[in-house]
């Protein structure tokens, strides 16, 4: 189980140090060390979701706070998250906020989601000690 946290740690830093790069499930897995099956197996069992899910989920919170935030074009922020074309990403966007990006930007406030992180038992990782505990709180 230890090895199994490790592992996930390795995934999450990973992602959290890459998220506006072009990463992938692959490249996380070939990064890591293991194959994408077993890392897809153990981050959901600690987790409660897919690295593919949390990756988007991260990477449309920033989306959304960037649409408040700034005045970047809705396209342009869609290609920094890394989506193709402006529809899929409102496609993605409206899934988790509800709202298309145009409408979310109008209301003028940024709620981030908040992705529901379950880890089993503590990381020695005091940066995702503090990145867990700062979900918790929101979702408080």
């Amino acid at each position: 189980m230890e090895q199994q946290k490790e592992i996930v740690g390795k995934v999450l830093n990973y992602i959290e140090d890459n998220i506006e790069k072009e990463i992938n499930v692959d490249k996380i897995a070939k990064n890591v060390g293991y194959s994408r099956f077993y890392l897809n197996r153990i981050f959901s069992e600690c987790t409660g979701i897919t690295i593919y899910k949390y990756l988007q989920s991260r990477r449309l919170t920033m989306a959304a706070e960037k649409l408040i935030l700034s005045n970047e074009p809705i396209t342009k922020i869609a290609y920094e998250a890394g989506y193709d074309s402006q529809q899929a990403f409102t496609l993605a966007f409206k899934q988790l906020y509800l709202y298309p990006p145009k409408i979310y930007r109008s209301m003028g406030v940024f709620v981030p989601k908040q992705n529901r992180i379950s880890l089993c038992g503590n990381f020695n990782n005091t940066r995702y000690n503090l990145f867990i505990s700062m979900f918790k709180e929101m979702a408080a």
